[in-house]
């Protein structure tokens, strides 16, 4: 998880391109059998690092379904005040917005629906206050004329 956070560092710092080559470096190392925790995290930054929006879906799709395959007991042996349920919103929203950025609105809409439907477990705090106003921005969008069936 640390070497994780600090190729998630670079992303944030603006070098996409060494933060992509680090995660992907991490992925081969942890293999798509490897602790659910980690591919999860994994591919959730790996999504924000890739230029294609057909691979940002095809890597949040993977950290959906490692999160699917998570307990909320591994989760708390990582950090003991996070819940499994308080990561759905988030995923949910990316594939949301995936799937807008290739034209699959009625997806979009379905996930949207779905990330709505898990921000519930979000807290009141910074993190599930800017969630939830992602998930705002996008209805709006989805809403709009561009995003019309």
């Amino acid at each position: 998880m640390t070497r994780i956070g600090q190729a998630a560092m670079l992303h944030r710092g603006g070098d996409r391109e060494e933060a992509r080559n680090r995660f992907a470096d991490l992925w081969e190392e942890i293999g798509e059998d490897g602790d659910p925790l980690h591919r999860c995290t994994l591919a959730h930054y790996m999504a924000d690092t890739q230029d294609d929006p057909a691979e940002e879906l095809r890597w949040d799709l993977r950290a959906l379904a490692a999160a699917d395959s998570l307990t909320d007991d591994r989760v708390r042996r990582h950090h003991g005040s996070v819940s499994l349920r308080g990561f759905y919103p988030s995923l949910h929203l990316n594939l949301a917005a995936d799937y807008e950025k290739l034209g699959r609105f009625a997806e979009a809409r379905a996930a949207l629906g779905r990330a709505r439907a898990a921000a519930p477990a979000l807290g009141d705090d910074a993190y599930g206050d800017g969630i939830r106003a992602a998930l705002d921005r996008l209805e709006l969008r989805l809403d709009g004329g561009a995003a019309q069936p």
